[in-house]
């Protein structure tokens, strides 16, 4: 498979940098999969599990909430409020992400509240689906 260049950002740091054969990304309006050439894409992200294999075959699985995806000729970068590779999420962090997603959406306005309750649900869903 042909590699790309690939980017997850984070607001702390760059979680991950090189070139990579795929990325499934859970984008707002559901997952897809990035491979080279692309067609040009922007996206906002929901709350999931990012995929990645890199150039070498090895898969890379990170839990990320907010943001957005944009797939460019250059590759692919991912701009996420929380990145942290999926071995260290834990019930506790996922039931802190689930209470910061309800009271965001507590605080939501009309125009966003289904959003937000939305973002609530899939934080839930992503639990259950762990079963951690």
């Amino acid at each position: 498979m042909v590699a790309f260049a690939f980017e997850l950002v984070a607001p702390d740091r760059q979680a991950f940098s090189g070139p990579v054969e795929s990325v499934l990304v859970p984008g707002a309006d559901g997952d897809f999969l990035v491979l080279s050439d692309h067609m040009p894409t922007m996206s906002s992200i929901r709350p999931g599990i990012l995929d990645i294999t890199d150039s070498g075959g090895k898969h890379v699985r990170m839990f990320i909430r907010g943001g957005f995806a944009d797939v460019n000729p250059m590759g692919l970068t991912v701009l996420a409020e929380t990145v942290m590779p999926v071995d260290d999420l834990t019930a506790a962090r996922l039931d802190d992400e689930i209470k910061t997603a309800e009271q965001d959406a507590a605080d939501a306005s009309d125009d966003f509240k289904r959003l937000a309750d939305e973002k609530v649900d899939r934080l839930k869903e992503l639990k259950d689906s762990m079963k951690v």
